[in-house]
């Protein structure tokens, strides 16, 4: 799929927007014709790759990037405090539950991403148009090659067995992750159905709630625990790591994609939409038109192990070849954020930390 492709459609609607505003004098069509093309992107993730294709979008277009970064929720609670003075262009966060707070509260324009439907599945773009995946990730299993056989794993469903007792170790219920994860089976089970789950969770810990996904899968290779949750990119950044106890650490562990003959692996997003008090939106769908390019989406495929949302997309990157193909959840992705408040609800009552 090519960049000008994916822009013919919103070009139409620019134009016929253009063609309806009134005659400026000549002298102040040269000084806007002479105007540098800006956006203004608002952004929660903090990759290489993502420079990268910065770069690469100005090349291309000409338009200069300013770029601000921040975690999740404090980009939400910065664009939402500048209200309409907000500059921000384009807002880009991670993580379904950061996308569903970022709407909730009103930042994000309604936008047609019609245009982009034949290459990306309806599941990874919000059915009212605020905003359109980027890049996915799975969120999966690493599992001891020493403790665990591969046939004892199978499912998410499967960690709540009393088998799995004092062998798990993952994240705080905080991390955006774990929620939508908890989410997803509200979605797919039922609330009932999926406190249970969280609860035999907890009794199963290894140990108490710590550190981030990299920290999950030291703690398989060291022996605390036997299995844990992670997003698959974590695992295979270690297998490449500059350092050697983390790559050591990756060998002493296999990724596991759960629920292949059921509901599909868990996916999640990075997301991206058109800010509601835009200063440049016509810069702003150039910008994620380019994410969703051919060249870019093969940077997030070699460069962070992230999956493509864009079908046929082609990449080299053996690593990532390694756990390509796997079944996935189908369910829209805004559901996730439908059912965070009541995930969050559950942590509690389970005592997840």
């Amino acid at each position: 799929m090519k960049y000008a492709k994916l822009l013919a459609a919103g070009a139409l609607s620019v134009l016929a927007a253009a063609c309806s505003q009134p005659d400026t004098a000549a002298g102040a069509g040269s000084e806007q014709a002479d105007t540098p093309r800006v956006v203004n992107v608002y952004s929660a993730r903090h990759y290489r790759s993502d420079a990268a294709i910065y770069a690469a979008f100005t090349e291309q277009t000409g338009i200069e990037i300013n770029l601000i970064e921040a975690s999740g929720d404090q980009l939400i609670e910065r664009v939402r405090a500048d209200g309409p003075r907000s500059p921000a262009d384009v807002i880009i966060t991670v993580d379904a539950a950061r996308l569903h707070r970022a709407e909730e509260a009103g930042l994000f324009a309604q936008s047609d991403f019609s245009e982009f439907t034949p290459e990306i599945a309806d599941n990874l773009i919000d059915p009212d148009g605020y905003w359109i995946a980027i890049a996915k990730r799975a969120r999966v299993l690493a599992y001891s090659n020493q403790r665990v056989q591969p046939d004892e794993v199978s499912t998410y469903e499967d960690l709540a067995d009393p088998r799995w007792e004092g062998r798990i170790c993952v994240r705080e219920s905080g991390n955006a992750y774990n929620q939508s994860l908890l989410a997803s089976m509200v979605a797919r089970l039922g609330e009932e159905e999926a406190e249970a789950w969280a609860a035999g969770i907890v009794a199963n810990m290894a140990r108490p709630p710590q550190g981030g996904d990299i920290t999950q899968i030291i703690g398989v290779a060291a022996g605390d625990c036997d299995i844990a949750i992670t997003n698959h990119y974590y695992y295979l950044l270690m297998q490449n790591s500059g350092e050697a106890a983390n790559r050591a650490a990756a060998e002493a562990v296999t990724l596991f994609f759960p629920n292949q003959d059921t509901s599909g692996a868990h996916v999640n997003i990075s997301g991206a939409g058109i800010a509601v008090n835009a200063p440049h939106p016509d810069e702003a769908r150039e910008l994620i038109a380019f994410f969703l390019s051919d060249e870019a989406q093969r940077m997030f495929a070699e460069m962070t192990n992230e999956i493509p949302v864009v079908e046929g997309v082609e990449w080299e990157n053996e690593r990532l070849d390694a756990v390509m193909p796997f079944t996935a959840d189908t369910r829209n992705v805004s559901e996730l954020g439908d059912h965070n408040a009541t995930a969050q609800r559950i942590f509690d009552r389970v005592g997840w930390q």
